[in-house]
This record gives C-alpha cells, structure tokens and sequence, in this order.
C-alpha cells in the first residue's frame, strides 16, 4: 500500500489535473464553437 507521503502527493497531482481540466473543456468548447461558426458562414 502507498505511504501517507505518496498519497498526498497523489492527492496534490489529481487535484491539479482535474483543475486544469475544469479551465481548459469550457476554452476548448468556446474555440470550437468559434471554428464551426466561421467554416458554417
């Protein structure tokens, strides 16, 4: 089993990815709702 270390540092890791996550699906979705409006016209 994992040490109490590692799973904080697994824990800090997870966090930061899902955050990252959070912040760049709505930015990917905006620009890509953007390319379809520009190739619709």
């Amino acid at each position: 089993m994992a040490s109490a270390n590692d799973m904080k540092a697994a824990t800090a890791t997870y966090s930061s990815f899902i955050n990252v996550v959070k912040v760049s699906v709505p930015v990917i979705a905006i620009i890509a709702a953007i390319v379809v409006l520009i190739i619709a016209r």
